[in-house]
């Protein structure tokens, strides 16, 4: 669409030509008249050209005095889109001034590095953590960097979970890492937490419980004989019989939660990995299976399927603790009339233990808590059959440093579905197999 100043100027040049004509008919040479008219509107157009340039390279800030018609409309045009640059030009440098104050505040180290992991900018927290100055940018930040355990963090795919190393710069300082995307062109920002003081409190904790259990553990011995003793003791009194058998009851459920808690300090206290001892998984699961089948409360169905002969690494004695648990939850929240299921099989994504029942099932919104220490979906049936609340915890825990993960399906009043799934790495060829099945 064509502005009003460009038609005028269209209508000037015409007119001028119609002159030109004019004169060039009346005072003879058209030619010469048309072509020095088109000669001096091209020297206007230059003039005003070489304006424009001047104007531009000199960056004023006003407009300049004596335009009008279309180049009027032309520099108007540019002083527009000038003054939007630079309120934007504002903006932008407001929000930069304002996210390195912030970020440079944080607790935290914070860096950029681009997509060769060389460093662009950091703030102070960087400094006191990570040793890195203003100095080093344009470095390779494993230069600077060089725990082992981070520089396998920063080659790998898998940058989802933190890493945990030494502070290079501040002695005793303990550091949790992590990469996150950054803007464009394959640029990240590594994060940096100081976690001493809660790897220090996690340590007391830990030792707490551990020292508390211990302790615990002799006097509770010592009153459960005592109660053993009175409950077998015929000449006791009919109306101390029943306190005496719910004392006991307690005290028996107090052991089992000190000899849990035991369970849990010596996995938390024990190596990073556990070791890689071959497992005969198919064994395992029938001494769990036979156990079971020991208790007088139980469904009166425990199946054990083995689909594979392949056998486990890891840490026998925490695999049984895993299971177990798995299985003992399963085996209290079924019915006598239901049906327990414990199966093995293997697949390309590694190998998966799966103990199904046909419980009353777990409500959807305590799933994602049933592995939290002593929290129970069903506290009135767990103080009756003397649950400790730590069993799934016990469980996670173990998977956790096998490398394994714990799924959890369930449907109120159609049971649930506890899967272990083992990496393939973690399988090992079996020479055997148990196959039982039984009603």
């Amino acid at each position: 669409m064509v502005s009003r100043p460009a038609f005028i100027a269209l209508g000037r040049l015409l007119m001028l030509i119609a002159v030109a004509a004019v004169a060039g008919l009346v005072f003879g040479g058209l030619l010469f008249w048309l072509v020095g008219l088109l000669a001096a509107a091209l020297a206007w157009q230059l003039y005003n050209l070489f304006r424009l340039e001047r104007w531009l390279s000199l960056r004023e800030g006003k407009l300049p005095r004596g335009v009008f018609g279309v180049w009027g409309q032309v520099y108007a045009g540019i002083y527009r889109l000038r003054s939007k640059h630079r309120e934007r030009k504002k903006r932008l440098s407001r929000v930069i001034k304002e996210f390195r104050r912030s970020t440079a505040a944080l607790p935290d180290a914070s860096v950029v590095l681009n997509a060769d992991h060389e460093i662009i900018w950091l703030n102070r927290a960087a400094t006191e953590l990570f040793g890195i100055r203003k100095a080093d940018r344009g470095l390779r930040v494993d230069n600077i960097i060089r725990d082992p355990v981070f520089v396998d963090y920063l080659r790998s795919v898998d940058q989802d979970a933190p890493v945990e190393i030494r502070s290079p710069s501040k002695p005793g300082a303990r550091l949790s890492l992590r990469l996150v995307p950054y803007g464009g062109e394959g640029q990240q920002m590594l994060l940096g937490r100081d976690i001493t003081d809660r790897i220090r409190l996690e340590k007391v904790r830990r030792d707490f419980v551990a020292n508390a259990s211990h302790e615990l553990r002799s006097p509770l011995t010592v009153i459960n004989g005592y109660l053993d003793s009175l409950t077998s003791d015929p000449e006791l009194p009919g109306a101390w019989r029943q306190p005496v058998c719910d004392m006991s009851h307690q005290a028996g459920r107090m052991q089992a939660i000190v000899e849990d808690l035991l369970t849990l300090s010596r996995l938390e206290a024990g190596a990073k990995k556990p070791a890689r001892d071959r497992v005969d998984v198919g064994g395992l699961l029938a001494m769990i299976r036979k156990d079971a089948l020991s208790l007088p409360e139980r469904p009166g169905t425990i199946e054990l399927r083995l689909d594979s002969e392949a056998d486990l690494t890891g840490a026998e004695n925490e695999l049984y603790s895993a299971f177990s648990n798995l299985v003992s939850n399963a085996v209290k929240y079924t019915p006598a009339t239901g049906r327990v299921e414990i199966g093995w099989s293997v697949d390309e994504r590694g190998g998966h233990i799966t103990v199904a029942d046909t419980g009353k099932g777990i409500p959807a919104d305590a799933i994602p808590r049933l592995t939290e220490r002593f929290y129970r979906a069903d506290k009135g049936r767990d103080r009756v059959s003397g649950g400790t609340g730590l069993g799934l915890a016990i469980a996670k825990h173990v998977l956790e440093r096998h490398g394994a993960t714990l799924e959890i399906e369930s449907e109120l009043g159609q049971g649930s579905r506890f899967t272990c799934h083992f990496p393939p790495e973690r399988l090992a060829p079996g020479d055997n197999v148990v196959n039982l099945q039984q009603a």
